[in-house]
């Protein structure tokens, strides 16, 4: 009897409650709902789904910007790499004089440096040192006394590249020459010119030079 009374009073007090709640249940594909609880649901969506497709623009965007900030950052590099490496030199002899004869194979030392970009040509010795691997350019000329022989090579380390002379002649009262080659070079080769040994040629800042220039790296 006490059971039966208890079922009964349930059973009633669960209706007067659904009576307070909206008229019906809304089948929806996560499972029922009531109408306003559907209307939320559905918002909710709709602002999730957009909040998403916001998420991922915004990281596309800043996927893009870094790619193109590190493509940036490549250019620099590399800008800055082709400034390092820009090498060209050009210099005389200071004096207005004679140099030479000596008794053995001499480097001239071109003192009047008039560029040298990439310090890779020391004025201290004449010697160009080759600041990395590639094809250079180099020349050289000179003014001479008819009366003296001139004979200089332009060296690659200990081996003599090309060359220009004049023989003596008492007729001729002053010489000009020069040579000029495309030489490959070795980080670290030296090239210099060189007097031979008995010969002279004049020391002139205007006249008398050595130049080169890096071509390209190899």
């Amino acid at each position: 009897m006490n059971f039966t009374l208890w079922l009964l009073l349930s059973f009633c007090g669960l209706t007067l409650a659904q009576e307070g709640l909206p008229e019906t249940e809304v089948t929806t594909e996560t499972g029922s709902c009531f109408p306003d609880m559907c209307k939320f649901l559905k918002e909710f969506g709709a602002m999730k789904a957009k909040l998403e497709a916001v998420e991922t623009n915004l990281k596309e965007k800043s996927e893009a910007v870094e790619a193109k900030l590190k493509e940036t950052e490549s250019q620099v590099l590399v800008l800055k790499q082709k400034e390092a490496l820009k090498v060209v030199f050009s210099a005389g002899i200071l004096g207005d004089a004679a140099i030479g004869p000596f008794n053995t194979p001499t480097t001239l030392i071109y003192t009047r440096v008039i560029t040298n970009l990439g310090n890779a040509y020391n004025q201290n010795t004449g010697i160009f040192v080759a600041p990395v691997r590639g094809m250079y350019y180099f020349s050289f000329f000179y003014h001479a006394g008819g009366g003296h022989p001139v004979g200089l090579n332009l060296m690659k380390n200990n081996q003599v590249v090309v060359r220009s002379a004049e023989h003596q002649s008492s007729n001729d009262w002053n010489d000009n020459g020069g040579n000029a080659a495309f030489v490959e070079l070795q980080q670290g080769d030296h090239v210099y010119v060189q007097l031979d040994a008995n010969q002279h040629v004049w020391g002139s800042g205007y006249s008398t030079t050595f130049s080169g220039f890096l071509l390209h790296q190899v």
